[in-house]
């Protein structure tokens, strides 16, 4: 597997730390509007200064909100913002940069009601609870437009990606609920990702097994990697855990939650996946007040030890 660190411009202690850590590989964010993905002299400046550092980028994730907000919202400047999608694939090409993690929540992205609730000597974990979250009227997008827009800018972008040898890895909404407020969803189950996956009969159109969404779906993890290998779509992975249901879960530790990690890692072993792989959605540590939830350092460093760890008392091979 590729070991990855998700990482954005300017270099940080984030950085530092993957390093540390022991990774040279990472996931990117690019800016949302500084910089033209179409123009490969400002991407190529952009990806060195990764490189410049010893970090490899591999993934991209997410699209750039800029263009991928329109496109889901298949409002007036949809088109415009394909176009520079297309543009993008052959800039990818040239670095070597084979993965785009995407997803097709439109309006709202990942979403969660609390952000401090108290996991294992009082670290603190994000939750959603659908009751906390009512609805609100009239529906800003419904799911039939929805799959009318992803089917719409699948159709138009994997055939660049096909002659750039670009994936694109579909994330599954988060959470998995039909419906969040005033917009309602569509990737929320397994079913949902095969029937997008059906949309288009593309070698670039696959998913990223992001297994605390899956396991909040009430998916078996290791039966879900075997469902997705055997078809040639598990492009990348999100190494994270919830306990729970779709309506109300909460994130856990990597170590603490109800997915047998280790068999996690032994199934990703024997279907043969060495794509790439990022810890994700952690707990927020002692001290860490103040950083993003989800995303503080030392959390970060815990689930990516403990990943290491996995992935060597396995024996799968890493880089």
């Amino acid at each position: 597997m590729i070991l990855t660190e998700y990482l954005s411009r300017p270099p940080s202690r984030m950085w530092d730390y993957a390093l540390q850590a022991g990774v040279t590989h990472a996931t990117v964010r690019l800016p949302d509007t500084e910089l033209d993905p179409a123009d490969f002299g400002e991407f190529a400046d952009f990806y060195q200064q990764f490189t410049g550092a010893g970090l490899t980028p591999v993934v991209l994730e997410p699209m750039p909100n800029s263009l991928h907000g329109h496109i889901k919202a298949g409002d007036s400047l949809r088109d415009e913002s394909i176009d520079t999608v297309i543009r993008m694939m052959p800039v990818l090409n040239r670095l070597n940069l084979r993965v785009i993690c995407t997803n097709f929540m439109a309006y709202i992205g990942w979403y969660r009601t609390r952000v401090d609730l108290p996991e294992r000597g009082g670290a603190l974990v994000t939750g959603f609870n659908r009751a906390e979250c009512p609805d609100t009227e009239p529906l800003r997008i419904t799911r039939e437009t929805l799959w009318e827009n992803l089917a719409y800018f699948l159709k138009a972008v994997l055939p660049a990606a096909e002659r750039s040898g670009i994936r694109i890895a579909l994330h599954p909404d988060d959470p998995p609920v039909p419906r969040l407020q005033d917009v309602e969803r569509i990737l929320t189950g397994r079913e949902a990702i095969d029937r997008a996956l059906a949309l288009a009969n593309s070698p670039s159109l696959g998913v990223t097994l992001c297994q605390g969404c899956f396991c909040a779906m009430g998916e078996s993890i290791p039966e879900t990697i075997r469902h997705f290998a055997a078809e040639g779509k598990l492009f990348f992975v999100h190494f994270r855990d919830v306990a729970g249901t779709p309506e109300c879960f909460r994130e856990t530790f990597h170590d603490n939650g109800p997915t047998d990690m280790a068999e996690a890692i032994r199934t990703y072993r024997d279907c043969g996946y060495a794509g790439p792989v990022r810890v994700d959605h952690v707990p927020t540590m002692a001290g860490e007040a103040n950083e993003a939830p989800g995303y503080a350092g030392v959390g970060r460093l815990y689930a990516l030890g403990y990943l290491k760890g996995l992935l060597e008392g396995c024996g799968v091979p890493y880089r």
